[in-house]
C-alpha cells in the first residue's frame, strides 16, 4: 500500500466539556466573536449540567479512534492516529505541536461531520490554519477527507439503526420517521450544499428501507441566534406537534445529521423532543448514530485508502462522490464579513 505521501492520520472534531467546571469556558470557546447574550449562554450551560457538565462526544471520539487504530492495523495501514479538538481539550494547537515533536509533515484529516456546511466543513479548514499558526507549526500539511453524505456504508449504518427503532416501537403500523439534522442560518445554508446532501441521504435511507414518501420528513433541530434571523426549519418539536394534529401516534427520530451523540443530541431529542411526546401520547423512540458500528468504522478506513492508495470511491444515488478539495468559495459562513 502507498502511504510514503503521509506521515500521520488526524481526527478533528468538535469537543466536549467532561466536568461541570468545564462548561462555561467550553463555552465561551464556541461562542467566541459572536454576538450572544450572556443569560442565553448560561441557559445552555444548565443543558450540560443536567448532565453532570459531561458531553459524550469526546469519549466516542476516544472511542472511534481506538476501532480506527485496530481497523487499520487490520488492513496493515501502519500510521498514528492524532485528535484535535476545535472547542475543548485536547485543542488542535497542542495536537500540532505534539506532530511537530514527532516529526509529522503530512497529515491526513478526518472531520467527524458527513455534510458540507461552514461549521462542519470550511470552520475545520480554518481551524487547521488558525491553530497551525498559534502552535507555530506552518510547515505541516494538512489533506482533509471528503464529506461521505452519499457513502452506501454511512447509508446502511443509518438504516439499520432507523429499523432496530422502529422493530423497539412493536407496533402494526408503519411509524413515521424524522430525519434531524443541526438547523443552520438560511444565509448559511445558501452558501453551500447542506440542505440537498441532507435531502439525499434521507431519501437513500428511506428508500433502502421501502418507507413511503408521507412516512418520513428531514426536519432540524438546536436552532440558535436571534428570532427574527432565519433558520432552516420546521424545529423537530414543532414537528412532533403537526404530528400530533395529523393523529400519528408512532414516530421514530434519527439524528441523520450528527455521526455520534452530542448534547443537543441528548438534550434536544433524548430530552425535550421526547418530553414533546410524551405529553401527545406519541410513542416514540430515538435511532442510534454511526458512533462505533463496524460497517462505519470501515468506512472511515475506506475513505483514508482513498487517499492513500487510490482505492475505488463509493457512492450511491444521483450524485457522484464529492471533492477532495474544497473550492475556495465552499461553504461561506454567510455571517457579514
Amino acid at each position: 500500500m502507498t502511504i510514503d505521501r503521509y506521515d500521520a492520520l488526524l481526527v478533528q472534531s468538535f469537543g466536549g466539556p467532561e466536568h461541570n467546571d468545564d462548561v462555561i469556558p467550553f463555552l465561551e470557546n464556541v461562542l467566541r466573536g459572536r454576538n450572544v447574550p450572556r443569560e442565553r449562554l448560561l441557559e445552555v450551560a444548565e443543558h450540560y449540567r443536567k448532565f453532570g457538565g459531561v458531553s459524550p462526544i469526546n469519549q466516542q471520539c476516544r472511542d472511534l479512534i481506538d476501532a480506527l487504530r485496530r481497523e487499520l492495523q487490520t488492513h496493515q495501514i501502519d500510521l498514528p492516529i492524532y485528535w484535535g479538538n476545535r472547542n475543548w481539550h485536547p485543542m488542535l494547537d497542542t495536537t500540532f505541536r505534539e506532530m511537530q515533536q514527532h516529526g509529522v509533515k503530512r497529515v491526513l484529516s478526518f472531520v467527524t461531520s458527513a455534510f458540507s456546511s461552514y461549521s462542519g466543513c470550511r470552520q475545520y479548514r480554518e481551524d487547521v490554519v488558525r491553530f497551525r499558526s498559534a502552535a507555530d507549526a506552518d510547515e505541516i500539511e494538512v489533506d482533509k477527507l471528503r464529506v461521505f453524505y452519499n457513502h452506501p456504508d454511512f447509508i446502511q449504518v443509518v438504516a439499520d439503526s432507523v429499523q432496530q427503532a422502529v422493530e423497539a416501537l412493536d407496533v402494526n403500523d408503519i411509524p413515521v420517521v424524522a430525519f434531524t439534522a443541526h438547523s443552520i442560518p438560511g444565509a448559511m445554508a445558501a452558501g453551500c450544499d447542506y440542505e440537498r446532501q441532507l435531502r439525499e441521504s434521507c431519501h437513500l435511507v428511506a428508500e433502502s428501507l421501502d418507507l413511503p414518501s408521507d412516512k418520513w420528513a428531514l426536519v432540524y433541530q438546536s436552532r440558535s441566534g436571534r428570532p427574527q434571523d432565519p433558520w432552516l426549519d420546521p424545529d423537530i418539536c414543532d414537528f412532533i406537534e403537526t404530528l400530533h394534529q395529523r393523529g400519528v401516534r408512532n414516530l421514530v427520530i434519527s439524528p441523520i445529521g450528527f455521526i455520534s451523540d452530542h448534547m443537543e443530541v441528548l438534550f434536544d431529542l433524548d430530552t425535550e423532543a421526547r418530553n414533546v411526546c410524551e405529553r401527545l401520547n406519541i410513542n416514540m423512540r430515538r435511532a442510534s448514530t454511526p458512533g462505533v458500528h463496524p460497517l462505519f468504522v470501515g468506512m472511515v478506513r475506506k475513505l483514508f485508502q482513498e487517499r492513500l492508495s487510490g482505492a475505488d470511491r463509493e457512492a450511491i444515488g444521483q450524485f457522484p462522490p464529492n471533492h477532495d478539495v474544497c473550492p475556495e468559495d465552499c461553504c461561506f459562513s454567510g455571517r457579514p464579513s
